[in-house]
């Protein structure tokens, strides 16, 4: 679950991705914003992204705007957990500011059962393991 702060203001793109040990990108797992114009805007996973154009339309979905909440379903592997992988969830919001790591954190099994706090336009991220 995601949980935005009472910002003014355009919807947020969010970007859900795996980083590998190394802290590199490994995966997008999901993308909040369905209109690719703007994907630039979230510009560290653009970067990712724009060389290897992954094939991302089952995994996107609508921006979130400020005060909003959203709840999404991500695919992680169970091999990603406890191995020195991160979730990283950076936003972005149009003619205003980006957060690279607005939440990240390590994998770990402790870790997918709490809450963490956002930097930027996110509250917080609650998961929820099934």
């Amino acid at each position: 679950m995601i949980q935005m702060t009472n910002y003014t203001g355009e919807g947020a793109y969010i970007v859900i991705s795996l980083i590998n040990p190394e802290g590199e990108y490994d995966k997008t797992l999901y993308v909040k914003g369905d209109d690719d114009e703007w994907y630039n805007t979230v510009e560290q996973w653009w970067q990712f992204y724009d060389k290897k154009q992954h094939n991302i339309d089952a995994i996107t979905g609508a921006t979130v705007s400020g005060g909003g909440r959203a709840i999404e379903v991500i695919d992680i592997e169970d091999s990603k957990i406890d191995a020195g992988y991160s979730i990283r969830f950076e936003t972005a919001v149009e003619d205003d500011e980006y957060y690279i790591n607005d939440v990240q954190f390590p994998l770990t099994t402790e870790n997918i059962k709490g809450k963490h706090e956002g930097k930027g336009f996110i509250r917080y991220i609650r998961m929820m393991p099934n």
